[in-house]
């Protein structure tokens, strides 16, 4: 337990300073799009890094020191925000998206090891351990919205700059609004710049905090999987290309469409509702407080979650968040934002917290119990599709009506959760071995085996 606070708790600070600019970047760097590029780069790179890199990283660096470098990439992108531009956001975004899979596919690996060993320790089953200790992960993580858009709302609060927003402007608005084809108004008037540089000196500091607070607290409980790793000559393209080999199991690709739904349902809330809805009705310093709501029932609900699923099971919890989601697509395509609707601005984004609760915890869960003998390339698998998901959202918000996106969003969550629902059903049909009885198994193949052997020696010396 020690462990799962030592690295929720890194998460959260870390991601008090990446996940609250990511919200930003659509709002805060508009000139010529940058930010919307950067973040569409910052995806592309988490793909190839899923791909090539996450599962080689793990095996020869092991999952604590993966996270603790992996962290050292958040840091660089959030001083590349001191100045923004092409030429500084760009290559930090790169950074930044190169450690992100390793970072995460390690974490989701970590807490895994950690979660069958304290299972065989208590007498419990494997995946309720592991759902609790995801569910600790994500109340942590998603409470980082909390305190990252909170010190960018008290920041940026105190510019004394007002924003007027007409009747006539508000009609571009939400669905109104169609990326570069419409005439919509921007309203996302840039800080001063003391104020960017202050609010990104704190982002910075709790990155740094982060690094540290892993690299001394958390124990390196992989270490000896490691170092046989290192001692082992294995081919060099078979781990570098595990997360392809992944691929072959019909589980995994059943799950790209949910996993990519993931990364596409946050991409349009960091997206699209904080630009085309907060932003564009109520003004910039508007989105953190939002936001906020998001971050708040976000982490409660994957730590509430954790522990009812249990009772529930994984597939009542994602019919909720799809029954959930698909409600607020649906008012979000009838809705016309405006400033006198204030409280409506922060109910959806406290529902999407809740079905984004189900999604993170209940997948990662999922993936952990599938593919226990192939955690590496399974996490980095996730993190792939998920930035998949991530590209497309940021990709196309330049280009399209924002309808366009919301139905193209209730498509691919639809497909996504039956998919889902058949990879649940085969395994309630025919569950996967847990990592103990698997070598159990072995065990008892080769102690057969040896019985033969013995058995044979002693007929030839009779």
């Amino acid at each position: 337990m020690k462990n799962v606070l030592v690295v929720s708790f890194g998460f959260l600070l870390l991601f008090t300073a990446t996940g609250s600019l990511l919200n930003l970047q659509s709002s805060l760097n508009t000139e010529e799009g940058v930010g919307v590029a950067s973040a569409s780069v910052q995806f592309a790179s988490i793909i190839l890094s899923s791909m090539f890199v996450a599962p080689l990283v793990i095996k020869y660096l092991g999952c604590k020191w993966t996270i603790v470098a992996a962290m050292g990439c958040n840091v660089v992108y959030t001083v590349g925000n001191f100045y923004p531009g092409w030429e500084t956001l760009l290559p930090t975004s790169i950074i930044l998206g190169f450690g992100e899979s390793p970072l995460w596919s390690a974490t989701s690996t970590y807490l895994t090891i950690n979660g069958r060993k304290q299972a065989e320790k208590d007498k419990k089953k494997n995946q309720d351990v592991i759902n609790q200790y995801f569910g600790i992960l994500f109340l942590l993580y998603q409470s980082s919205a909390v305190w990252g858009n909170l010190m960018s709302s008290i920041v940026f609060g105190q510019d004394s700059t007002s924003v007027n927003i007409s009747e006539s402007d508000l009609q571009f608005c939400g669905v109104g609004s169609c990326g570069n084809i419409s005439e919509a108004p921007s309203n996302s008037t840039r800080p001063p710049e003391r104020l960017v540089h202050t609010l990104m000196g704190c982002y910075v500091g709790v990155g740094v905090l982060a690094m540290l607070l892993v690299a001394v607290f958390l124990d390196n409980i992989d270490r000896d999987m490691t170092l046989e790793f290192r001692s082992n000559k294995e081919p060099f393209c078979s781990t570098f290309l595990a997360t392809f080999k992944q691929l072959n199991d019909r589980r995994q690709v059943f799950l790209i469409p949910v996993t990519a739904y993931i990364g596409l349902e946050l991409g349009f809330l960091n997206g699209e509702y904080t630009k085309e809805y907060v932003t564009c009705a109520l003004g910039l310093h508007f989105v953190g407080y939002v936001m906020i709501c998001f971050g708040a029932t976000s982490s409660l609900f994957s730590y509430a979650f954790g522990r009812l699923s249990q009772y529930s099971g994984r597939v009542a919890l994602f019919a909720l968040a799809t029954t959930t989601q698909f409600t607020c697509i649906l008012g979000l395509l009838f809705w016309r934002p405006h400033p006198d609707q204030l409280p409506v601005f922060f109910v959806f984004p406290a529902l999407w917290g809740l079905a984004d609760a189900v999604w993170q915890t209940q997948t990662n869960a999922l993936y952990g119990v599938l593919f226990h003998g192939q955690k590496e390339a399974a996490f980095a698998n996730y993190r792939l599709w998920e930035a998949v998901g991530y590209v497309i959202a940021f990709a196309c918000s330049r280009f399209l009506c924002v309808n366009t996106k919301l139905y193209i969003l209730m498509g691919v969550l639809l497909l996504s959760v039956t998919l889902c629902f058949s990879v649940e059903y085969g395994e309630y049909i025919s569950p996967t071995p847990s990592e103990d009885n698997t070598i159990d198994t072995k065990l008892e193949i080769k102690s057969t085996e040896l019985n033969e052997d013995t058995d044979t020696e002693s007929d030839k010396v009779l």
